[in-house]
């Protein structure tokens, strides 16, 4: 028998034009009652551009990740800040802003939200002139995102960097000794002091920090915590990614739900590139739920599958577990 495949595209096309109206495929839960419809609280799915470049050549570009989460039927594209196609670490130019400019254009022409800027920055050193620097970073990117009308960047607490090779860090399952001459409490004051720096241009720009479970102080769910309870701003929260907690994750997961405002979920399609973990989604989503989280799901690929085949048999599997 043959197998028909749909892309969103060729869906959308044929589709009714009851579709036209706002209403969501996925909105399912639909009950009407004297005129009235009320829809069920849902989720949306974007796709990690990292799902499908893990930081190795040939690196795969935005705009092709953009066309390649519209087929698979993707509402939203989470970009990787380091796989853009402008240098990472140089101030803006108007070159690069033209970029901007056209990956903003091109994610409008192919019905795609642009959900999340996950960029890198590191704000544990006791260098105050690093720090700063790091906080002028942070500040370029909140830049990029509003430029690309992106509501959230990812933000990273940062770590004490004493095993220099990230795949040594995995091989410690992601813990480091802390600098020699200091304390995880300097780490932490550094971390919130340069969050603030941050979030009156965050506040300006209508762009929503998200600090995620992402090694160093973040780590564990203490410091995950401590960090959102010494940051207060309607600007601030907690990105929950499924596939950093190594070992038990559903209670931690659960910890960080009532704060948590953006999700990224990891899978391991053909084993992970440093380590594979069988994430029962059902009870994730169970988790969002029951902490009333009604915001994006963007997919992380992470493993050696290629990912032409991987990514869209990860997606069909959040989309079922949170069906």
């Amino acid at each position: 028998m043959k197998q028909t495949i749909f892309s969103r595209r060729g869906f959308l096309r044929g589709a009714t034009p009851a579709l036209g109206l706002g209403m969501s495929l996925t909105e399912t839960g639909v009950a009407a009652s004297g005129g009235a419809i009320a829809l069920r609280p849902r989720i949306r799915f974007g796709i990690a551009s990292y799902s499908y470049w893990h930081f190795r050549n040939p690196k795969v570009s935005i705009h092709e990740v953009i066309e390649k989460a519209a087929d698979l039927g993707a509402e939203g594209v989470d970009i990787l800040h380091r796989q853009m196609d402008i240098p990472e670490k140089e101030p803006l130019t108007r070159e690069h802003r033209i970029y901007l400019a056209d990956l903003k254009r091109h994610a409008f022409r192919q019905g795609m939200a642009l959900i999340c800027l996950s960029i890198h920055q590191d704000f544990v050193d006791p260098d105050p002139l690093v720090r700063r620097a790091q906080v002028e970073h942070t500040l370029k990117c909140i830049e990029i995102a509003y430029a690309l009308g992106i509501p959230c960047v990812r933000i990273n607490s940062g770590r004490w960097n004493t095993i220099a090779s990230f795949d040594d860090l995995m091989k410690a399952r992601g813990e480091e000794p802390v600098l020699p001459g200091y304390t995880e409490s300097d780490g932490f004051r550094w971390c919130a002091e340069c969050l603030e720096q941050c979030l009156p241009k965050a506040a300006e720009c209508g762009v929503t920090l998200a600090v995620e479970n992402h090694w160093g102080l973040t780590r564990t769910v203490e410091g995950m915590l401590k960090i959102a309870n010494s940051v207060r701003s309607p600007y601030f929260g907690l990105l929950m990614d499924t596939g950093n907690f190594l070992e038990d994750p559903y209670d931690k997961l659960k910890a960080i739900a009532s704060k948590t405002v953006m999700v990224q979920a990891k899978d391991y399609p053909g084993g992970g590139e440093w380590y594979t973990l069988d994430l029962d989604y059902r009870r994730v989503a169970k988790i969002l739920r029951e902490a009333s989280y009604e915001g994006w799901v963007s997919l992380e690929m992470e493993g050696k599958e290629a990912a032409d085949t991987a990514v869209s048999k990860s997606l069909r599997k959040l989309r079922k577990a949170f069906d």
